[in-house]
Order: structure tokens, then sequence, then C-alpha cells
């Protein structure tokens, strides 16, 4: 398994940027389809955002995974550019950004989603502070939502499909617009560096976890708590209220575990949304949270790479391990060993994980359009690969572009081979 770079820090503003990368929301339904109003028909596919390189491959939702189109996802870099560049605080953390948390390379895509037309794709771009729509069609943008602060992040889609939810990192704050308008329809506060965002299946609630500072050296157990405030909040979906805080830093001091961070990274829900199993910082392994009894039920820790260094200064933004997927049924987990280069299947019953499938800087983990796989983003060898949740063996990999990162399931038009063809 190849070894990990260093990450690099930016002297002059390291303490200015969060970490990049926090679950995937439910499916939408497979295949080409036709609404009720004869609506062109839609084809359900996977967008691969590769970070580094500011595009994004459209890949078959299931099956080989074989790509289906390429978007460009900063159309508009040239004017971007020439904003930052007039200002010497926009300047700042633009650079901040790619010394930082971007290991010596701008981000130019975190997160996306569909429309539900499948017409748009909305993208968050980290070293742009913003959201923007790009027309599927045409490539061009619909419109452009500037996150307060310097720096967008994770986002989140409500299950209607109709509304996206946005970190900003800097900021402290996440902002919820309008799919279609990108009109902002309401914000909420956050603790340090929100990152995860997640719409509950209802539409009710929003979970939103923050991670404090991740891209600092002071990072042994005792140093903990120059890392910021980290909790989950929790808001109301229709009148942003808050509705209730959860500190993990109290659950983990419950159980015994006062040396581990209680940074939330990412994380899933079961299908009835009685337990979350989240990953934190620095840890290999995760835990599960039972929600009606407000505590922390079961640790899981998964095996180390020898390879890999116990040097928590080594560890990119602070993430040991760093994605997490259910299959649908709830039965299994899969989860990205980021630092440790494999991705598992974990029986959710017993926590006994399956085979360890060799993977280089795994970042994220999803599930595929039927169901029966975990998708996994390569970051370290620029591809995707697909491990069958029955079977805990890899199925498929599938070159994308530099730094795959986030994977999510969207809709395109059924003949769709890429935006401007």
């Amino acid at each position: 398994m190849p070894a990990f770079r260093t990450r690099h820090l930016c002297s002059v503003a390291a303490a200015l940027v969060l970490t990049v990368t926090a679950p995937a929301t439910a499916a939408t339904a497979a295949g080409a389809a036709t609404d009720a109003s004869g609506a062109a028909a839609l084809r359900e596919v996977l967008f691969v955002g590769n970070n580094w390189e500011g595009t994004a491959d459209v890949i078959k939702s299931s099956g080989d995974f074989a790509k289906v189109g390429r978007i460009n996802v900063i159309p508009d870099k040239a004017a971007r550019m020439a904003e930052i560049n007039a200002d010497p605080i926009k300047w700042i953390y633009f650079m901040a950004i790619r010394n930082g948390v971007g290991e010596g390379h701008d981000q130019f895509v975190d997160d996306m989603y569909t429309t539900p037309d499948g017409a748009s794709v909305v993208v968050s771009r980290p070293s742009f502070a913003d959201v923007v729509s790009i027309d599927l069609a045409t490539g061009n943008i619909n419109w452009r939502f500037p996150v307060s602060g310097y720096r967008s992040d994770h986002m989140a889609v409500s299950p209607d499909g109709k509304r996206v939810a946005v970190s900003a990192s800097i900021s402290n704050t996440v902002h919820v617009l309008d799919i279609l308008t990108g009109k902002q329809l309401g914000s909420f506060k956050t603790g340090d560096k929100p990152h995860e965002n997640i719409f509950t299946k209802d539409g009710k609630y929003i979970y939103n976890m923050s991670i404090g500072d991740v891209n600092t050296s002071q990072d042994a157990p005792w140093q903990d708590f120059t890392k910021g405030d980290r909790r989950i909040t929790v808001v109301d979906a229709t009148t942003y209220k808050q509705v209730k805080i959860i500190d993990m830093r109290q659950r983990l001091d419950a159980i015994g575990l006062t040396d581990y961070s209680d940074a939330v990274r990412p994380a899933v829900f079961s299908p009835d949304e009685s337990k979350l199993y989240f990953q934190v910082s620095f840890f290999n392994g995760f835990f599960e949270y039972d929600l009606a009894s407000d505590r922390i039920t079961r640790t899981k820790t998964l095996p180390k790479n020898p390879a890999t260094s116990d040097d928590r200064t080594t560890f990119v933004n602070d993430s040991r391990h760093h994605g997490i997927s259910m299959a649908p049924d709830g039965s299994k987990l899969c989860v990205a060993g980021t630092m440790d280069d494999y991705a598992t299947v974990v029986d959710r019953a017993t926590l006994q994980e399956g085979p360890l499938v060799s993977a280089s800087k795994p970042y994220w983990a999803t599930v595929s359009g039927d169901g029966k796989d975990c998708v996994i983003s390569e970051s370290g060898a620029d591809q995707v690969t697909a491990i069958d949740f029955a079977t805990g063996q890899k199925v498929v990999s599938v070159p994308v572009g530099d730094h795959p990162q986030r994977v999510r399931l969207g809709h395109v038009a059924a003949n769709w081979t890429g935006a401007g063809s």
C-alpha cells in the first residue's frame, strides 16, 4: 500500500482555514424515468468531484460504472481569480486553502447535487468560497451564491430535492438555498468549522457536524482543547432555529475515552434513524450512537496498516479514517480507511469487518444506485472503486480526474453525454 505525503501548511494563515472533506444522502429512484407531465426521461448517475482539477466525472450509478460524461465546474475561473487577486484578504485565504487543507492544490469542487429535473448540478467550490448551479446542457453557470467567510464545504440536499444546505467553514454558518434559484431561504450558526450536513429523511431536521481546526499541528490528546468548539448542531429545517446540541466530548468521556477526539467527521444514520454511526479525527474506526438514550453504545476499532505512521501530524486534515456509508437494508456498513489505505465492509450486527480492500487514500464512501455496492473515491489513485456489500470484495475500479473526493447520486437527461456536447 502506498505511503502518504505529509500535508503542507501555510505559514501565513494556517489557522484561518478548516478542513475539507463529511455522509451520503439517500439514493433516489434508479434508472431512466418520465414524470407525470411527460417531462424528459432522466438517467440516474454518480457524480465524482475531482477536487484539484475542477471537473466532475459522471459515471453509471451501478453495474460497470462506465463513464457517461464530464463537466467543467470552474468555467468562470478567470473572473474568480481576478476578484481574488484584487483583494488581499481573499488572496490570503485562497493561498491558505491551497497550502493547508489543499495539500498544495486548489480546492475547486467539494460537493455536488443535481436539481430534481436533472437540468443542473449545484456545486460547492471551497477555493472560490461559493456555490454555483451549472446547466448540464450548456456548461454555463445559472446562479452563484458567495458564502459568508472565505470557504464553502460539504452540502446536503433535502429529501424533496428543493433545498441545499452548505457549510461556510470560516464563518461557522450553514446557508440553506433554493436549489433552483440560489436564493437563501435561511441560515444558522454552528460550532467551529462546520463540515458534514444531513437532512433527516422526513425533511424536518438538519444535523450539522463542526470539526474544529483540523489543519493545525497541535494534534496530541493533551492539546485537544486547542481545536475549538466541536459539536453536532440540530436545527428545525423549516425555521432554521436550533433544536439541540450534541457534544460528543461528554459522551466519549462517559465511556472512558477521554483521549479520543470529539470532532465528528462523516456519519450515517441507520434506516430508521435510531442510530448514528460516525467517525472522529485520528481514530481508525467508528462509533455507534443511540439517539433515544443519548449515548455511545458501541465502538469499533478497525485494523491499522503497519505502513501507516501513528504520528498524528501526518494524518491528512486529522482524518485517519474518512468516509462511511450503509447498505439500504441497514445490514452492512462500508468504511474508508483513508490513512490506512483500505476500505472494508462491516457487518452492522456483529461489527465484524470483512476483507480489507486495498485502496489509495480512500476519502469518501457512498452507495451505488442499485444498493448492491459501496463506492469509494481513491483520491491517491484518481479512481473510484466499487465493493460488493454482500461479499466485501472489490467489483471494479474506474479512472476519474485529479483527486476525487465526494461522490453523489444524481440525475441527468437520458441522452446526456457531457455539458456542451
